[in-house]
C-alpha cells in the first residue's frame, strides 16, 4: 500500500486478485519476466518512482537498505532485470527473484520464501497510480524488498517466516503470524545510532508513508515486542496508526529461531479473556518511544463520516 485509500483509482487486477483469469499455468505461479516487453512508458513510471524515493530516503532508510541499493544493479532509468539482480543477490545470501503475475496463494508464497525465492509482481503500476496501489507491483517488490534481502539477517528471517507460514496454515494461526510480517518486513522501523530509520518495504517504497512514519506526530512508535505484535490488528487501507521499532536489525535473528506454536496457544488464552489491540491502542506494558496524537486518523474518520452523509 502506498497511500491513503481516499487516493485510490480503479485499476486492473493481477494474479490471485484477478480470479481464474490471473492464474498462470505453472503450479508455483511463476512466469517469465518478459523484460523486453516493458514499454518506454512503463520504464518511465519506474524512473519517476525511483527518483522521488531515492530523493526522500537519505537519512530515513536504514544503513542496510542503503547498502543493498548501492550493491544491486538497480538503475533509475529502467525496470530491473531479475536475472541481473539474481547474479548479485544469489551469491550474497542465496536468494533469487522469481516473477509472478501479482498476488499468489498463501501456500505458494510461503513455499517460495521457505526456499529463498522472492516472488515479485512482474507488472508495474500505471502513471496515474503512482501514489496508491492495491497490489504489490515490481516497484514495491524490487525497490522495497530486494535491497534488504542482501542483508544476511533479513535473508534468514524471511526464509524462517516462509517455513513458519506453512506450519501456521496447518495450525490455523496464519493471521497471528501475518501480523509479525506486516509490522516487520512491510512496516518495520529500526533504531540506529543516528536515529530512527525505515527497513520495511511498505514504507521504503511509499513516497507519503516514508515521511509520515518518521515525521508525523499522529502515529505511535513503540518498541517491538513479539507477543504484543501478534495481538495487534493493522491497517491495510491507510497509514499505520502504530509502528513497532527494533532496537537492532539483528533482533530479527532471534525471531527467526522462535518456536511460534506455544506462542499461538498463549495468544489464544489471552484473547479468550482480553480483547486484542486495535492499531490506535497503547498497552500498559508498552515501551513507548512516541505517544501519537492520533490526529491524522481522527481527520480521516471525520472525512469518511462527512462523505457518508
Amino acid at each position: 500500500m502506498t497511500a491513503p485509500a481516499s487516493a485510490a483509482v480503479p485499476m486492473a487486477l493481477h494474479g490471485l486478485a484477478a480470479g481464474s483469469a490471473g492464474r498462470p499455468a505453472s503450479a508455483d505461479w511463476t512466469i517469465p519476466q518478459r523484460w523486453s516487453d516493458y514499454t518506454p512508458q512503463e520504464h518511465a513510471v519506474w524512473q519517476t518512482l525511483y527518483e522521488r524515493q531515492t530523493a526522500l530516503l537519505p537519512g530515513r532508510a536504514c544503513d542496510d537498505f542503503v547498502a543493498g541499493m548501492r550493491d544491486l544493479p538497480i538503475r533509475p532509468d529502467r525496470i530491473p532485470h531479475f536475472a541481473e539482480l539474481n547474479e548479485v543477490l544469489k551469491p550474497r545470501t542465496g536468494w533469487e527473484i522469481v516473477a509472478v503475475p501479482g498476488l499468489v496463494p498463501d501456500d505458494v508464497f510461503f513455499n517460495h520464501l521457505a526456499h529463498r525465492r522472492f516472488p515479485s509482481g512482474q507488472f508495474i503500476r500505471q502513471a496515474h497510480q503512482l501514489d496508491y496501489l492495491q497490489e504489490p507491483d515490481v516497484f514495491h517488490d524490487v525497490f522495497g524488498h530486494v535491497p534488504m534481502l542482501m542483508n544476511p539477517v533479513m535473508a534468514d528471517f524471511i526464509q524462517a517466516y516462509g517455513e513458519g507460514g506453512l506450519r501456521a496454515q496447518k495450525l490455523g494461526t496464519l493471521p497471528l503470524l501475518a501480523r509479525v510480517y506486516w509490522y516487520t518486513v512491510e512496516f518495520g522501523l529500526v533504531q540506529q545510532a543516528d536515529g530512527l530509520r525505515i527497513y520495511g518495504a511498505g514504507i521504503a517504497s511509499s513516497r507519503t508513508e516514508s515521511v509520515f512514519c518518521l515525521d508525523d506526530p499522529s502515529p505511535h512508535r513503540v518498541a517491538f515486542d513479539l507477543m504484543r505484535v501478534m495481538r495487534t490488528h493493522y491497517r491495510i487501507d491507510d497509514f499505520q496508526e502504530i509502528y513497532f521499532v527494533l532496537d537492532h536489525l539483528d533482533d530479527l535473528l532471534e525471531l527467526a529461531r522462535v518456536d511460534f506454536e506455544p506462542l499461538y496457544r498463549q495468544v489464544a488464552y489471552l484473547t479468550a479473556s482480553q480483547p486484542e489491540f486495535l492499531p490506535a491502542d497503547l498497552a500498559p506494558t508498552d515501551r513507548v518511544l512516541h505517544s501519537g496524537t492520533g490526529a491524522y486518523a481522527a481527520r480521516q474518520r471525520q472525512a469518511q463520516a462527512q462523505h457518508g452523509r
